[in-house]
Order: C-alpha cells, then sequence, then structure tokens
C-alpha cells in the first residue's frame, strides 16, 4: 500500500521563476537534450527538498514519476551548484561595503531547522546549540542590516 501526501511549500512565484530560467539557460549551454522532467518541475521538486528536507524518491509517488527518475541528487546539486555561482564572493562583498563609504561590516546566522536524517548523514545537520537538525545559514549585512 502506497500513501500520498502533499505538503504547502511557500515561496514567492519569483524564486520559482528564477530557479527555472536558471536551470534552463544552463540545460541550453551544456547543450542537455533531454531531461525526464521540464526545468520547472525539476525547481519545484528541488526547492521541496530543500524547505522540508524530503526525499525526492517519497514525493515521487504523488506525482506519477517513477522513483528511478526522481532518485537524482544530481538536480539537487545542479541547482545548488548554479546558485552558488551566481552569489557574491567574500572579497566582492566587502568592496561593494568600501565603495559606499560603510566600516562596519556584520556577520548574522541563524539555523534553518530540517527533519533528522538517518544513517552516516545524520551528524553533520545537527546544531548542538539548538539541540536540533539544521541548515545553518550566514549572511553578511552593512551597518544598517541590508543583505550585501
Amino acid at each position: 500500500m502506497t500513501l500520498v501526501y502533499q505538503c504547502r511549500l511557500p515561496l514567492f512565484t519569483y524564486t520559482l521563476h528564477y530557479l527555472t530560467d536558471l536551470l534552463r539557460r544552463h540545460l541550453k549551454a551544456i547543450r542537455s537534450r533531454w531531461r525526464a522532467l521540464p526545468p520547472g518541475r525539476i525547481a519545484v521538486f528541488v526547492l521541496a527538498v530543500l524547505r522540508h528536507d524530503q526525499r525526492l524518491a517519497d514525493m515521487a509517488g504523488g506525482k506519477d514519476i517513477s522513483a528511478t527518475t526522481i532518485r537524482r541528487w544530481r538536480w539537487r546539486d545542479e541547482l545548488i551548484h548554479l546558485l552558488a555561482a551566481r552569489a557574491p564572493s567574500l572579497d566582492r562583498g566587502l568592496k561593494k561595503i568600501a565603495q559606499r563609504g560603510g566600516v562596519v561590516v556584520l556577520i548574522d546566522g541563524t539555523l534553518i531547522p530540517t527533519q533528522r536524517r538517518t544513517g552516516e548523514a545524520n551528524r553533520p545537520s545537527y546544531s548542538g546549540k539548538h539541540r536540533r537538525h539544521g541548515l545553518h545559514v550566514l549572511a553578511l549585512t552593512d551597518e544598517r542590516g541590508r543583505l550585501v
């Protein structure tokens, strides 16, 4: 017996379109002729994985997609690498603050809660300080708190 459930994924339409366009341009650049799903659906699956720490194979059942098709961590890793390539480096961020005349830089972080992972992947995502599993995100801001 297979149980299917849906989860709510709160995100802006702009975010989905941005990731879809980013993936579409990447696929065109590497001349990928075929994917099992269109870039928009891949982006939705990857966002659900990043937001809810959901396994791709678990989400396949409710979407009429085989588990072997969706069990591709390559999609997640590909989008993470594409987003990381678009992020400014630390030296560019500091130069930007210096050009504005700023002298103070704030580095702030937060823990985004995720579900507990099983097996060997369990420990790296555990925060002893917060006593829960999560993803630690750091942000660089100027003295007014504006994200750089």
